[in-house]
């Protein structure tokens, strides 16, 4: 058996067909979990409940009845609907524990079974199974499309059993697929369930590199999806434009998320009706904040030229209560002086860091070996 054959969403770095275990020490698994309990030798530590991977981002919960002596990568036989599924165990002890909790799964709740370690006869239907799934996917995406259904089909898996296939589509609008089901089931003579994914789902199970340069959060952490408005984006100070703020999946990227918490506290301090301040020299317009710095942006014209000047956010404080009481202050971008460090041209800030920024200090040693190779040179020559 190769070992693209036990992929299922990553390549495993080695396959033991006699114990039935998969070697992924060295595999990057999507939505891959780390065991930073593993060097703390625990007696006592549970192997109730195991976690078990399926195909790409798909993973569940399941009990350890038998109390059979699983490792990380073996494969395994589970309860299923109907029959029984194959999979690859990927967290086990006290980071199982935590991994339920982190579906919010409730343990008095019944929790499907785990039967046994994969055996022969298992592996060998499994890899049947798997090979089905690509022609299946394409010759249901021939009949979708001869019945002009707007869906797309964007995977399949199937059952470790060979009984039943799950097909992930993804449709804008309802679709009413009972023919297709019909037409499939009379040509595959399998089990069928049709599972509607968002694009943020098949983004995960495709997986890709993200312009961080990492894998994409949906592939390897992720497994909530929060709602992502171009809110986030415009509190950030980042540019609305929508090429650089979708994702592959065509969405916003969650990403814009994580930080806004702590853009929006950093916020707090800023005036909220800012937007124009009143002087003698005209009026000021808001251009950008620069957040952590505390400081806002304004344009004024003067002589029909724009000037663009940086204001504290206590400066424009000020101007506004001065607004309010009919002021209007005279040179604010003269009057301002804001804290930091001093200004440093451009090319003093390019020198700061330069490689040769040492080299002007003499070294007296050179100077005696370029007279001792001199004066050597002048007797040879003589």
């Amino acid at each position: 058996m190769t070992e693209r054959e036990f992929e299922r969403g990553c390549i495993p770095s080695d396959v033991d067909e006699n114990t039935g275990n998969i070697n992924i020490n060295q595999c990057c698994n999507k939505l891959n979990v780390y065991d930073w309990l593993k060097d703390i030798h625990n007696p006592l530590n549970q192997n109730k409940y195991i976690e078990v991977r399926f195909k790409n981002t798909r993973k569940g919960i399941y009990e350890n009845a038998s109390e059979l002596y699983l490792q990380v990568g073996d494969i395994v036989a589970v309860e299923s609907s109907p029959g029984h599924d194959i999979g690859i165990v990927s967290a086990i002890g006290e980071i199982a524990l935590y991994q339920m909790q982190k579906y919010k799964i409730d343990k008095e709740i019944e929790i499907k079974k785990i039967y046994r370690k994969a055996r022969a006869t298992d592996l060998q239907k499994w890899q049947e199974a798997i090979s089905f799934e690509v022609p299946y996917m394409l010759r249901t995406r021939e009949i979708a499309s001869s019945l002009n259904l707007n869906m797309k089909i964007g995977d399949v898996e199937f059952q470790g059993d060979k009984t039943k296939a799950i097909f992930y589509y993804i449709a804008e609008e309802r679709v009413d697929f009972r023919e297709l089901i019909k037409k499939m089931a009379e040509e595959f003579k399998i089990r069928i369930e049709m599972k509607q994914i968002g694009a943020r789902q098949e983004a995960g199970r495709i997986g890709g590199i993200g312009p961080c340069g990492r894998e994409l959060c949906c592939t390897t952490w992720m497994i909530e999806f929060n709602s992502v408005s171009t809110n986030s984006a415009r509190l950030q100070e980042l540019s609305l434009n929508p090429q650089k703020l979708a994702g592959q999946c065509s969405k916003l990227k969650c990403c814009l998320n994580y930080e806004l918490s702590l853009y929006l506290e950093a916020r707090q301090n800023f005036p909220e009706n800012a937007t124009s301040l009143k002087t003698k020299q005209g009026d000021a317009y808001h251009i950008k904040n620069d957040i952590f710095k505390n400081l806002m942006y304004y344009e004024i014209r003067i002589n029909d030229c724009p000037i663009i000047r940086a204001l504290s956010v206590d400066k424009v404080k000020e101007i506004i209560e001065l607004n309010k009481k009919g002021i209007y202050p005279e040179n604010i971008f003269d009057m301002e002086k804001t804290s930091g460090r001093a200004n440093i041209t451009f090319r003093e800030e390019l020198n700061s860091d330069s490689l040769t920024r040492f080299d002007n200090n003499a070294n007296p040693n050179k100077k005696k070996k370029k007279k001792r190779h001199n004066k050597n040179f002048r007797n040879e020559k003589s």
